[in-house]
C-alpha cells in the first residue's frame, strides 16, 4: 500500500489522497457503499426492532441478516460475494485503464499478486488481531479478505490475458468444474456426490491442506477449495464492468442488459439448486448464480438511477462509506465503536429508554462510524491496497 497525505507527501498511515485517477462510477462506489452499510452495522437496526417489538414481521426481516446453517440463502448471504463481484466491476476501470496508458501485462499481474497478498495478511490480521499465538494452529489462515484477495488475483490474471470471448469460457469452466468435481467425489468414507459438512469433498481437502484452524473445526467458509467458484464471481464482475466501460450500447439499454441477465441467472440458480443446493459455506455453483443475478440487478438499479438519469445526492451517504470500505471492515479490531457510541450518544438511549433504547443506539453506532468515514472522505484519505 502506498502512503500519502492530501498535499502528496509521504504519511505514516496506509493512505492514498486520491484512491484512483481514472473515471469512476459514481454508482459502483454508491453499491459497494450500500454493501458494507450492512456489516457497517445496517442489520442490527433490524435484529433490535425485531427483539424491541417482538414483531414476527420484523423477526423475519431480521432473519434474512442471518446465515442458513447449511444450504438455503439469506439475503445477508449476498454481502461478501457483492463485494467481490464490485472489484471485478472495478476491474476494467483500474488495472484495464493502466493497460491502455502502456503498462506491461507482467507489471500489472505483479501488482495484482502483490494486492492479494496485501489482502491476505489484512486477512489473517482481522481473523488472529494481534496477540501472540503460541503454535500455528491457533491461527486461522482462511478469511474473507485473503478469499477476495486470491479470487481477484486469478480473475484479473485471466482479464488481463485472455479475450471476452475466454473470460465466459473460465468463468462456466470453474462453476461447472466445481460441480462436477464435488458430485463424484466426497470425503473418505462417504458416498459420492455427498453435500454434508463433514462429508464434502472441498471440506475434506482444506482439512488436509490448510495448516492452523479451520472456522468451524471441520469446515471453513473462507477455505482454499471452495475459493475455485468465487473466481467465477469475480470473473463476472469484470464482465459486467467491460460492459459498462466499452459497450457500444446507450447506457440505458446496458442496464437493460445487466438486468436481463441478471433475471436469467436466477432462474438458472433455482433450477440448480435442484441438483446442487445453494450454499454459501461451500460458495456452491448455484450460489454463484444466485448471488451473481442479485448483483447483477443491483448493478443494473444503481448504475441506472445514478449514472444514467443523474440522481446522485441521495447516494452520497453510501459512497462515503463505499470510498473506505475497507478500511471500516478492519476498523473494529482497532477501535471500540460500542464505547465510542455510549460516550456520545449514551445519554440518547436512556432518554428514549426501554425497548426503543437498542433501536436507538444501533442507529447511533452506525452514524459514529459514518462521520469517522466521512471525516477521511473531507480529508481525502482513502484506504488504497
Amino acid at each position: 500500500m502506498t502512503a500519502k497525505k492530501a498535499d502528496g507527501t509521504t504519511g505514516a498511515a496506509d493512505v492514498n489522497t486520491s484512491p484512483f485517477t481514472y473515471e469512476r462510477l459514481y454508482s459502483l462506489d454508491a453499491l459497494r457503499g450500500f454493501d458494507m452499510f450492512w456489516i457497517l452495522g445496517g442489520e442490527e437496526i433490524f435484529h433490535t426492532l425485531a427483539k424491541a417489538t417482538g414483531s414476527p414481521f420484523w423477526g423475519g426481516i431480521a432473519n434474512q441478516f442471518t446465515h442458513p446453517d447449511w444450504n438455503g440463502f439469506h439475503l445477508y448471504d449476498l454481502i461478501f460475494p457483492l463485494f467481490l463481484f464490485l472489484a471485478g466491476v472495478a476491474t476494467p476501470y483500474s488495472v484495464g485503464r493502466e493497460l491502455e496508458k502502456g503498462a506491461s501485462r507482467p507489471q500489472l499481474v505483479l501488482r495484482v499478486i502483490k494486492r492479494a497478498a496485501i489482502l491476505v495478511l489484512l486477512g489473517l490480521l482481522v481473523n488472529n488481531g494481534l496477540k501472540t499465538l503460541k503454535s500455528i494452529d491457533e491461527i486461522r489462515f482462511a478469511s474473507v479478505l485473503g478469499r477476495i484477495g486470491i479470487a481477484y488475483m486469478f480473475a484479473n490474471i485471466i482479464y488481463l490475458y485472455a479475450n471476452r470471448k475466454w473470460q465466459i469460457a473460465w468463468f462456466w469452466f470453474f462453476i461447472i468444474g466445481y460441480w462436477l468435481l464435488l458430485k463424484f467425489t466426497s470425503a473418505p468414507g462417504f458416498p459420492h456426490g455427498d453435500l454434508t459438512m463433514p462429508g464434502n469433498f472441498a471440506s475434506y481437502m482444506d482439512r488436509l491442506l490448510l495448516p492452523g484452524k479451520l472456522y468451524l473445526g471441520i469446515h471453513d467458509p473462507e477455505g482454499l477449495f471452495s475459493t475455485i467458484p468465487a473466481i467465477s464471481t469475480g470473473l463476472l464482475g469484470i464482465l459486467a464492468g467491460t460492459l459498462l466501460k466499452t459497450g457500444h450500447q446507450h447506457k440505458g439499454r446496458k442496464a437493460f442488459i445487466l438486468a436481463v441477465i441478471g433475471v436469467i441467472f436466477l432462474i438458472l440458480a433455482q433450477i440448480w439448486n435442484l441438483d446442487f443446493p445453494i450454499n454459501k459455506n461451500l460458495w456452491t455453483s448455484s450460489f454463484v448464480m444466485q448471488v451473481g443475478g442479485l448483483s447483477l440487478l443491483l448493478l443494473a438499479l444503481f448504475y441506472y438511477v445514478i449514472d444514467v438519469l443523474g440522481y446522485q445526492k441521495w447516494a452520497f451517504f453510501f459512497k462515503v462509506i463505499g470510498m473506505n470500505s475497507i478500511l471500516i471492515y478492519i476498523s473494529s479490531k482497532f477501535i471500540n465503536w460500542n464505547y465510542a457510541t455510549n460516550g456520545f450518544f449514551g445519554w440518547l438511549g436512556e432518554w428514549v429508554g426501554n425497548p426503543y433504547n437498542i433501536v436507538v443506539m444501533a442507529i447511533c453506532f452506525i452514524m459514529v462510524k459514518w462521520a469517522m468515514l466521512y471525516f477521511l472522505y473531507r480529508k481525502k484519505a482513502f484506504l488504497k491496497v
